[in-house]
C-alpha cells in the first residue's frame, strides 16, 4: 500500500480535542461536515490547505486524550491519508486501524512543513522526495495492511464475512 501527499507537521501531545474540538463533537453527527473542522484549534485554516492524500507529521504522544473513535474519523473523513508521528497515545493507534486511517511510527525529525513523501506500509520506508532522503519504518504486520486496504475492521468483516484468523497467527 502506497500513500502520497504532502506533510502538514504539528508537535508533541497532540490531543484527541485538538483534532476536532468538543464543541463540534456534540453538535454535528456528519463526519465530513466534522472533516472541516479537522485541527482547527491546533491550526485555523488548516483544512482549507489540505489536498486529498496529504500527511499530518507529529512528534511524540499523538491521540492522546479521548478514547473515542471520533478523532481518527475525522482525520479519515478530511481525506487524509495517514498520520506519521514518533509516538501514538495506544488507544488512538488501536482506533485509528479499526476505522482504516494508516498510522506510522517513525522519526519525523527530517520532515518538515509542505514536504512531499510518499509511504510504503508494505515495505517499510517513507521516501521524502524533498529532501531526497528515505526513513526506514517497521513495514505493518500483513494483517494490518489488509484491513487498512479494506477500510478498516467493520469494512473487513463485511467484505469478507469473517475475519481471517489464520493470518493473525
Amino acid at each position: 500500500m502506497i500513500l502520497r501527499g504532502r506533510a502538514h507537521k504539528f508537535g508533541n501531545d497532540v490531543n484527541t480535542d485538538y483534532i476536532i474540538a468538543s464543541k463540534y463533537k456534540s453538535r454535528i453527527l456528519d463526519y465530513d461536515e466534522l472533516a472541516t473542522h479537522v485541527m482547527e484549534d491546533a491550526d485555523p485554516g488548516f483544512y482549507a490547505r489540505l489536498s486529498p492524500g496529504d500527511f499530518i507529521v507529529a512528534g511524540t504522544n499523538f491521540g492522546c486524550g479521548s478514547s473515542r473513535e471520533t478523532a481518527p474519523r475525522v482525520i479519515k473523513a478530511a481525506r487524509i491519508s495517514a498520520v506519521l508521528a514518533r509516538g501514538f497515545a495506544r488507544i488512538f493507534y488501536r482506533n485509528a486501524i479499526n476505522v482504516g486511517l494508516p498510522v506510522v511510527e517513525c522519526d519525523t525529525s527530517l520532515i518538515e512543513q509542505e514536504d512531499e513523501l510518499e509511504v510504503d506500509l508494505s515495505r517499510g520506508v517513507v521516501k521524502n522526495a524533498t529532501r531526497g532522503i528515505e526513513l526506514a519504518i517497521a513495514p505493518l504486520p500483513p494483517v494490518m495492511v489488509e484491513l487498512l486496504a479494506d477500510g478498516g475492521l467493520v469494512e473487513h468483516f463485511k467484505r469478507h464475512g469473517t475475519f481471517n484468523l489464520r493470518a493473525l497467527g
